[in-house]
């Protein structure tokens, strides 16, 4: 009794409370997140009552009922273990989440006793759903997931209150066994067996009433995201980089502020179109993974593209470059395109404000820039900053809002008579610069699209290097406006 009135309930440890900050492309979808740990703290009320059911038959059936141990679970996972029945944990919900949030890790005897003395008076002097809250704001995942909310993201797509039954039921399992479980889906052996305790997760609710036998019966063993990640994840960092220094910009605040704040950042960003763009880089330069060509002296092919919403500056495709790991430098955003006739278009049109007389007159836009005044031309001559972030939240609440807007910046506005219709054949300008430089964009009233390829020795005492080569038998200009051709179609298609 003694030792229950001296303990104290300990704060939450640094590890268990800092949140990670999430990215979201402009459809909603996850794009990445920014933190030590994937882990954004949601209200109870916004886990579905289904959710909430499966983690309790799947990790301690008596929660709602117990003193925040249960000898007897003990028992019963020992008894699993023996007879190989399904397994479930030995620790109460109330013991998990003393053991993962408030404790150290060590494992010793005074510490067991200390954590079972937490929970008693854990349990007696906080609600059951505040305990429940903190645990599934804490527990792991896998898939480097704690927390429902980022579970729910690295599983499924979905924020925690879209889970379906099935889903919740299939998250719910993976807790007893998080690091072998995180394969479902891509580990055949894996998925079956996640499987199979999943049934006994949806049996265990269903026999208690919290799912119908309607719900039972319709049950279907959910699709998983792939893990590890394929290929095409490295290309969002390009993205998060980006867009991470905006939102330090709009904020006022530190990267490192930003990591840990667990924000969630709304981007302008469409994951389809970056996806459709690196496949169509792949298929047409034909290059090594990090852009070096087999045959070329060790040239390496740099491709940057970048689409802009004309009317608004919304950045919907951002491609800087092959791979993030070997080169995090973003070629669309920073890299400086040997302009020559890439703005001929606005040679012989007066120019009324800037930033469009500031980019026509420099001799290095970036492959942003040209997309971004192509944009004015063609909603007849209204230049939009470009942007990429729409709207910035934390905990529900809305910090920045994006206040989009354009101003005339041709006098006298200029009208391109092709573009007046939406659906409307786009407008196009191919050119090269010097050896090393080519580029297309292709513009009309929905959408702004630059590619630009250009080349680099490896060796920084050699002079420009040449793009002839790189683009195979096609000469580089050719190359820019056939990969320019179809990503403009792959686009639109994605767009309606």
């Amino acid at each position: 009794m003694g030792a229950y009135i001296m303990v104290d309930i300990p704060s939450p440890h640094p590890e268990a409370v800092v949140q990670s900050t999430v990215f979201l492309d402009a459809r909603g979808d996850y794009m990445g997140r920014r933190g030590p740990v994937d882990r954004q703290d949601v209200p109870l009320a916004r886990v579905p009552l289904h959710v909430r059911e499966a983690v309790i038959a799947a990790e301690n059936r008596s929660f709602r009922t117990d003193s925040g141990i249960a000898p007897t679970a003990i028992v019963r996972a020992v008894l699993a273990a023996v007879t190989g029945g399904a397994r479930q944990g030995g620790s109460t919900i109330t013991q998990q989440y003393v053991k993962n949030a408030l404790l150290s890790p060590e494992q010793t005897l005074s510490r067991k006793a200390r954590e079972a003395l937490i929970a008693v008076k854990l349990d007696r002097t906080r609600s059951k759903d505040s305990i429940l809250e903190g645990y599934l704001n804490t527990v792991y995942f896998g898939r480097g997931a704690a927390g429902i909310q980022a579970a729910s993201r690295n599983y499924f797509g979905v924020n925690a209150d879209q889970l379906t039954v099935s889903q919740g039921a299939a998250l719910a399992a993976v807790i007893n066994l998080p690091s072998y479980y995180e394969k479902a889906g891509s580990d055949p052996k894996v998925t079956a067996t996640l499987q199979r305790r999943w049934v006994w997760v949806l049996d265990a609710m269903a026999t208690s009433g919290a799912i119908t036998p309607g719900q039972r019966a319709s049950a279907a063993f959910p699709a998983f995201r792939f893990y590890p990640p394929g290929r095409t994840e490295g290309q969002r960092q390009y993205l998060i980089d980006a867009a991470a220094t905006e939102a330090t910009q709009k904020l006022g605040i530190t990267p490192e502020e930003l990591v840990r704040g667990g924000y969630t950042i709304h981007t302008t960003f469409d994951l389809v179109l970056q996806d459709n763009a690196a496949e169509t880089v792949q298929a047409r330069t034909r290059t090594n993974a990090d852009g070096a060509h087999p045959s070329a002296g060790g040239r390496r092919l740099h491709t940057a593209i970048a689409a802009v919403v004309p009317g608004d500056g919304a950045i919907r495709l951002l491609y800087g470059g092959a791979d993030y790991a070997r080169q995090p430098f973003n070629d669309a955003l920073h890299g400086a395109i040997e302009a020559g006739t890439a703005l001929d278009p606005l040679a012989d049109i007066r120019l009324g404000q800037e930033p469009l007389d500031r980019i026509r007159s420099n001799p290095a836009p970036t492959t942003v820039q040209a997309a971004a005044a192509y944009a004015a031309l063609a909603v007849n001559g209204h230049y939009a900053a470009p942007y990429m972030i729409t709207k910035i939240t934390r905990a529900g609440h809305t910090l920045y809002t994006a206040h989009p807007g354009t101003h005339p910046a041709v006098t006298p506005p200029t009208r391109t008579r092709h573009l007046s219709a939406p659906d409307s054949p786009p407008a196009a300008h191919t050119g090269s610069a010097g050896r090393r430089t080519a580029w297309t964009t292709a513009y009309g009233p929905r959408l702004a699209l630059t590619t630009a390829l250009f080349a680099e020795h490896p060796a920084t005492t050699k002079p420009a290097a040449p793009l002839t080569g790189l683009t195979g038998t096609q000469p580089p200009t050719t190359a820019t406006a056939a990969m320019t051709a179809d990503l403009w179609a792959s686009t639109l298609r994605t767009m309606e």
